[in-house]
């Protein structure tokens, strides 16, 4: 709604502009005004061509907020009574001109959002009825089932029902290979379909896609304020405070009314209250863009403070896919009384170390009846009900409550559960999990950047310390449930900024409590809705790349806001004892102003950058496969 502000306001300002600048040559060439006294000329050419400035100042003034179209109209007002008609007009082209690419460039950065809605197609091609018809996206149920052709862009987020494919998910992903798709596949919208036509079936639409979400998630973290920016307008607020103050004492001293005008004109405090929101605009847009979605404002700037990164270990720093790698049955039970049990209690879990144990049940072709009731007490275990029989998976004190004695027999860097059913028990069942392929050379990257590591788990301490060693943390504690890493997370506060990444139910205290919150794409909704960044491509490094950006905004913004102190210092300085003429001033003025906001829209830049890179890596890809 604000682009389509901006779009139809651009002609407007554009006539007034040329309105302006039209009148200032015709007076530099001697034109003689007809409506009268050249001043009354000059004064209702500069308010016709000035219309918006003095539109905003008069809305500040009745707010009673200082502004620079409010100092800027004084000044104009102050050069048409000493009859400075020519300077009045140029300096009011002047202010148009900043005010007309300020405009666009913030227009620039938000134009990306609406290239992201515009990727989907308006036509989407569904079997109704048993016949294939074309109907508007906008009448897209869930359940649907549609067809996507070779190079069309995927619509939904879905299971693929028929047809072979490679599928480009770096939209999604980051993944730079297509991905081979086929019957049972899982697709994501937003992404373009290659080699093949597939049929598939509409589980999620709209809004409610992983590609949706992201649109959403950055439209709305657009909307959240930093508190840089509240400083970036107090700031802007003050030079014009200073500015008028200096006006006035410059008066009084040398009673030089040209200087005075001149001290009002210098100082420029738009590019720094415009060029603030543009760097954190054009920073989430870019994290977007890779993969990690920024939840506002306030939270990038969190980014750019922290020092310190507690990573959860199954499904963050690994793959979140262990393989039972031992099954030790206790004395008088069998493996397949043991695997069976434990196939009972993780029926209906969604832990991975249920699902590795169901898929190596199910592989030993073992038979496993459902469960009557279910529970699940995060960090600890499951308990079900089959039959009369209570069975029990999960730690050493949750299963075994004192009973039976304590084994360990799982090597170092594996997971042990115990198994018990009814009085009896089993035995124990050892997990492995797998480090992320990135993970190491992402922790890598966090320590180059300087921040300290550390990992906390409720998996036990032999498990953790294996996958520790491997990715290279500096830190690490297991064993912990939620209410414990909550805690450990809460204590590292008191002295450091943390950034918590997690992906579970169990994180989300945590992720809550952290100074920023980062959840896996893959994690739960719960760690997803609770986070302040979400990495959709579950890689690491997109966090680090995320830092690296937030610091490189900082590191903008804070060269804008020196930049702004320093000239508008000197200038008012200098235009004070008379060395800067209004035309000089609003030059100043000016020049500065556009090259802040254009030292901010190297981030806009970046970002279209990256995506026309993308975009033709894509195409490359695209022609390749129709060659083949």
């Amino acid at each position: 709604m604000r682009l389509n502000a901006v779009i139809l306001a651009a002609p407007a300002e554009l006539a007034h502009v040329g309105f302006v600048c039209a009148a200032a040559i015709l007076w530099s060439f001697g034109w003689w005004p007809v409506f009268g006294h050249p001043l009354l000329t000059g004064l209702w050419t500069v308010l016709v061509g000035g219309y918006p400035i003095f539109k905003e100042a008069f809305t500040h003034l009745l707010r009673r907020r200082m502004s620079m179209e409010l100092s800027m109209t004084i000044a104009l007002v102050a050069a048409l009574a000493i009859g400075e008609v020519f300077t009045a007009l140029v300096i009011t082209a002047f202010v148009l001109g900043a005010e007309i690419l300020e405009r666009s460039t913030l227009a620039r950065g938000r134009r990306a959002i609406g290239q992201l809605v515009d990727s989907l197609p308006d036509l989407v091609r569904l079997r109704r009825q048993g016949e294939w018809i074309d109907v508007p996206i906008g009448q897209l149920e869930t359940g649907d089932v549609l067809m996507v052709r070779p190079g069309g862009r995927i619509p939904v987020d879905g299971t693929v029902l028929g047809g072979e494919s490679f599928v480009d998910q770096a939209t999604i992903t980051g993944e730079s290979v297509p991905v081979e798709k086929r019957a049972g596949s899982l697709v994501f919208a937003g992404t373009i379909n290659q080699s093949g036509a597939l049929e598939i079936r509409a589980d999620r639409i709209g809004p409610d896609t992983t590609y949706g979400r992201i649109i959403d998630a950055v439209e709305s973290a657009q909307l959240r304020r930093a508190p840089i920016q509240q400083i970036a307008d107090r700031l802007a607020g003050y030079l014009v405070y200073a500015a008028a103050a200096a006006a006035v004492v410059t008066f009084l001293v040398t009673r030089d009314t040209r200087a005075t005008i001149s001290v009002i004109i210098v100082a420029g405090a738009c590019g720094v209250a415009s060029g603030t929101p543009l760097a954190i605009l054009g920073a989430i847009g870019q994290a977007a863009s890779a993969g990690a979605i920024i939840k506002g404002g306030v939270h990038l700037e969190a980014l750019w403070s922290i020092d310190t990164v507690v990573l959860d270990k199954t499904g963050t720093l690994t793959l979140g896919e262990p393989q039972v790698r031992l099954v030790t049955p206790a004395a008088g039970a069998s493996v397949a009384e043991l695997l069976e049990a434990a196939a009972i209690a993780e029926a209906r879990s969604e832990h991975p170390i249920g699902r590795a144990i169901l898929k190596y049940t199910a592989a030993k072709r073992i038979a496993v009846p459902e469960p009557q009731r279910f529970s699940y007490v995060p960090g600890q275990g499951v308990t079900a009900i089959c039959g009369v029989e209570e069975v029990r998976v999960g730690t050493a004190d949750f299963v075994t409550r004192g009973r039976f004695p304590e084994r360990s027999p799982a090597p170092d860097g594996m997971t042990t559960v115990f198994v018990t059913r009814g009085d009896r028990y089993l035995g124990a069942i050892a997990v492995a999990d797998t480090p992320r392929p990135e993970a190491r050379r992402a922790v890598a990257a966090m320590h180059a950047l300087g921040l300290k590591t550390y990992m906390l788990t409720g998996d036990s301490p032999a498990a953790t310390e294996g996958i520790a060693r491997e990715v290279g943390v500096d830190d690490v504690e297991g064993g912990l449930l939620p209410e414990a890493k909550l805690a450990r997370v809460v204590a590292l506060l008191t002295t450091r900024k943390v950034a918590m990444i997690g992906d579970g139910v169990n994180d989300a205290p945590a992720l809550v409590a952290a100074t920023v919150g980062v959840a896996m794409g893959s994690g739960t909704d719960v760690a997803r809705e609770c986070a302040d960044v979400v990495l959709i491509g579950n890689d690491l490094l997109k966090f680090v790349h995320v830092v690296r950006l937030a610091r490189r905004t900082h590191a903008i913004i804070l060269a804008n806001f020196v930049g702004t102190l320093v000239v508008d210092g000197a200038g008012i300085a200098l235009a004070a004892f008379g060395h800067i003429s209004p035309m000089l001033a609003a030059a100043i003025h000016v020049t500065s102003e556009i090259a802040f906001i254009l030292n901010s829209a190297r981030l806009v830049a970046a970002r279209n950058t990256s995506s026309r890179r993308t975009s033709g890596h894509v195409a490359a890809r695209a022609k390749v496969s129709e060659s083949a």
